[in-house]
């Protein structure tokens, strides 16, 4: 069925469902004002309703000292793994630039983000190959109004990807006035200066209202170099391990037996029934270079990005036309150009060349061969061609077109959404193409023992590299709803609507990444698209004056994946006039993303144990972590996951100004879509069809050449935990006002299950801790504005997965800020973040010493920032 077939069959079907209630519905002469919360289709008169929601004002934002929507976000108790910024970004990574949360750690991809109420496309580099996700760093800060979190599944109303929640962020399309605003920010440590500047205006017509926002970011790029803690891969001084790459330069050379389909296989030798290596570090490496293992070893850490260069631009317009009292026009645009910068060490390589015995080297003297006699391959680093540069740039667009008004009674709203995602990704500096080295090698233009070469072939043995991805999303939604009939307790509401959606994403590298002829970077090549078509339907029934519940139910047609069908369950009960009792239940159906079903073969270099080789020979090469090629893949036999969710609470207000808010939250998932390599390997280590090894010796399987990996359906996961929120308002005579919040997450467990029936308790793991929170106080006094919050991340411990022990210790920063509102027009603020320069507590399971997924490295952050408005 084509898109305006299915376009009409849903509208037909909306229609049909409402208008028979509209007919009959009682008419209401009093007219009281409404409000639609995220969590509802149907507009409210009170805010609280059976779901937990965090609802973040524009001046909640701006006293929270972020800078940006990544470091806004990632702060909330909520958010958990799989939540990123562009901390991190780095030559290997695969989504340079790009930022986005997960709610309870249930994943990105399980995490719903709205624009005002409606869909943004994913980006269309997908994180750490596996992960689609919204880049919230494409949404300025200068353009949000506020920022409602639903805090339960919330499929049934928005939509199956809702698993964990929903960021519906709400913008400032009814600005009315003039407001400029300029801030400049630095570290006092090296890197990471900021400046932004935006401008709001907004006019109010008689018939029309119209926004425009201007925005301007820039970052300056902080290297690993820059922080005495991450300055080395060897994080012996902090009593971790030399995590410093065997490839260096000098290299390492080994003695290996060219075959003739172009495989090398490295020679070993047995000694009283010990298998060793015959690798000889070059002459020139110097000693401190060369550890238990015989590697002449590279420190990669101080040439690479921890925060990259960036710099955005956006331009939001928002429009409202009023045609009479029952139909008005509303329209939205925005476009969105994020530019950055990334850096890595130059290329390595890992045995991928080779010097022949009769290398031209050789036969004329210019070179000794360590092993007389013997073919050569290496471990060598390609410093000669300059460390890797990336840019990575992506531009986004949104555009919203609708109607809304009034039939009989009844309000409804029809638009039509286009949101695109366009990223380009070039290789500027430091990539190598494979063949032509080889052929440089066998003709000894390019000398492998020499630490420089001839310029003439550096310049034709680099290239440069381009990536290029699109990932597009057009829908058209409907719904309306209003009363339809009246109980003793009140009048049942009801919302009916659709939506029509088709998705399409590719994510296209070069031919030399496609032929295998590069080496040093990781890509991803995918594509895919689908339809889907949705009906939806919402009831507000009050059961009882003091009772009233929440019933919805969604269907769902996926082009590729059949249908579902999830339903929700909510109740709100007030037994007393300051304490609120609420339950929700809900189910949830996630379709494998686009990428994860069309992902084609994708080299990455993670960090693994060879536990197959270790439990053998005990070496330290094989039982501490080591970078391994795995060849990743995406599955089209994939299945959807399904989840349950649940979440009882309660509000109290104990004495005017102080309330107390209690959730017991717990999510259970099948059919989880993910990989683990790891798992694989140690279950598999022997198993040609998944590993690729040098020749066995001594019935020992020679070390690691490649590994396959795709996505499956691992299993399953469930977690649990509560939420607790404090707020107390103080007001006083002479002082002034405060306002004091506490916002506490607390898992209780989260347990994944695969399919073979073992498990793994992760809370209190890497990157799982326990307890997240947040405290802080708003002091208001005269024409002084004071903010300060005390940021908590509890202890974990360290990744047991890298050969890591011990625990990471828990974190606690301080932000603070003071404006001054006292001239007029005029706003002043100074302030900064981690005002202590705390340090990320140390891991050693990391080459920079800190786990960065969930602590930030920024240090001590001041800022200024100046606001003029009228």
């Amino acid at each position: 069925m084509d898109l305006s077939n299915k376009l009409k069959h849903s509208c037909a079907l909306a229609v049909a469902m409402a208008i028979s209630p509209a007919l009959v519905a009682a008419e209401n002469d009093e007219q009281v004002e409404r409000i639609e919360v995220t969590g509802s289709h149907i507009k409210r008169i009170d805010l609280e309703g059976a779901s937990p929601i965090t609802v973040l004002s524009a001046e909640d934002i701006a006293r929270s000292g972020a800078q940006d929507m990544s470091q806004l976000l990632r702060k909330l108790p909520i958010s958990g793994n799989g939540t990123f910024s562009t901390q991190g970004n780095n030559s290997d990574d695969t989504s340079n630039g790009g930022a986005a949360i997960s709610l309870r750690g249930l994943g990105a991809d399980s995490t719903l983000v709205l624009l005002n109420g409606r869909r943004i496309s994913v980006n269309s580099f997908a994180k750490d190959i596996d992960t689609a996700f919204v880049d919230i760093n494409s949404i300025p800060m200068s353009a949000v109004k506020r920022i409602d979190i639903l805090k339960d599944g919330a499929s049934a109303l928005y939509g199956s990807d809702a698993i964990a929640g929903v960021i519906n962020i709400i913008l400032k399309k009814d600005f009315e006035g003039f407001e400029i605003n300029a801030k400049v920010a630095d570290t006092i440590e090296d890197g990471d200066g900021q400046v932004s500047v935006s401008m709001l205006w907004g006019t109010q017509g008689e018939k029309s209202h119209t926004t425009v926002i201007l925005d301007y970011f820039k970052q300056n790029e902080t290297l690993f170099a820059d922080r005495d803690y991450s300055k080395s891969a060897n994080q012996e001084f902090r009593g971790g391990v030399d995590r410093r790459s065997s490839s260096g330069n000098p290299g390492t050379f080994i003695p290996a037996t060219l075959h003739s389909d172009g495989r090398i296989d490295v020679k070993r030798k047995s000694d009283d029934g010990n298998t060793i290596y015959d690798w000889t570090p070059d002459a020139n490496c110097p000693a401190e270079n060369i550890n238990d293992a015989p590697f002449c070893r590279y420190d990669y850490a101080p040439h690479m990005t921890s925060i990259p260069e960036s710099t955005r631009v956006g331009l939001s317009v928002f429009h409202d036309y009023e045609f009479n009292d029952e139909l008005k026009m509303f329209a939205e645009v925005m476009v969105q150009h994020n530019n950055s910068v990334v850096k890595g060490a130059a290329s390595p390589s890992f045995s991928e060349f080779y010097i022949l015995k009769d290398n031209p080297l050789f036969t004329s003297g210019a070179q000794v061969n360590p092993f007389p006699g013997e073919d050569l391959t290496m471990r060598r680093r390609l410093t000669e061609a300059g460390n890797r540069l990336k840019e990575a740039e992506s531009n986004s667009a949104r555009m919203v077109l609708g109607l809304n008004g009034m039939l009989s009674d009844w309000e409804w709203e029809l638009a039509y959404t286009y949101s695109y995602n366009r990223n380009h990704e070039y290789g500027r500096q430091g990539f190598v193409h494979t063949p032509r080295l080889q052929a440089a090698i066998n003709v000894g233009e390019y000398n492998p023992f020499s630490q420089t070469q001839p310029q003439s072939v550096i310049d034709d043995i680099t290239v440069n590299t381009t990536r290029n991805g699109k990932s597009t999303t057009q829908a058209f939604d409907g719904k309306m709803f209003g009363d339809i009939f009246s109980l003793p307790a009140g009048d049942v509401a009801m919302a009916v609507g659709f939506e029509y959606r088709e998705e399409e994403l590719s994510d296209d590298p070069d031919e030399l990444f496609l032929r295998g002829e590069i080496f040093g970077t990781e890509a991803t090549q995918a594509s895919g698209d689908r339809d889907q078509t949705s009906i939806f339907v919402e009831f507000v029934v009050p059961v009882a004056e003091q009772l009233e519940a929440q019933l919805a139910v969604r269907h769902e047609d996926y082009s590729d994946f059949g249908t579902t069908t999830n339903p929700k369950i909510g109740l709100k009960y007030t037994p007393l006039d300051n304490l609120t009792l609420r339950a929700s239940w809900g189910e949830a159906f996630r379709a494998p993303s686009l990428v994860q079903l069309g992902l084609g073969p994708t080299q990455e270099s993670p960090s693994l144990v060879d536990q197959t080789r270790c439990k053998l020979t005990g070496a330290v090469e094989d039982c501490s972590a080591q970078e391994v090629t795995v060849i990743f893949s995406g599955n089209p036999d994939l299945q959807p996951e399904e989840s349950t969710s649940y979440n009882i609470g309660a509000v109290w207000e104990i004495v005017e100004g102080l309330s107390v808010g209690v959730d017991y939250w717990n999510y259970d998932q099948d059919g989880l879509i993910t990989s683990d390599t790891q798992y694989l390997l140690n279950n598999n280590g022997t198993n040609p069809a998944v590993v690729k090894r040098e020749p066995t010796i001594d019935g020992i399987p020679g070390r690691l050449v490649e590994v396959y990996d795709k996505f499956i359906n691992l299993g399953s996961q469930s977690t649990d935990g509560v939420d607790f929120d404090l707020a107390y308002l103080m007001e006083t005579n002479g002082a002034g006002d405060f306002n004091f919040k506490y916002n506490l997450t607390w898992v209780n467990s989260f347990e994944q299950k695969r399919v073979d029936g073992s498990a793994e308790q992760l809370v209190g793991e890497y990157q799982h801790p326990e307890f997240r929170w947040v405290g802080g106080v708003d002091w208001n006094y005269g024409d002084w504005q004071t903010a300060a919050r005390l940021n908590y991340i509890g202890e974990y411990e360290d990744d047991s997965d890298a050969g890591a022990t011990g625990t990471i210790d828990s974190m606690l920063t301080f932000d603070m800020n003071v404006s001054y509102v006292g001239f007029e027009h005029w706003t002043l603020t100074v302030g900064g973040t981690n005002l202590f320069n705390e340090d990320p507590p140390f891991s050693s399971a990391q080459f920079m010493g800190y786990d960065q997924t969930t602590h930030s490295a920024q240090g001590a952050f001041v800022y200024g920032q100046a606001s003029y408005r009228f």
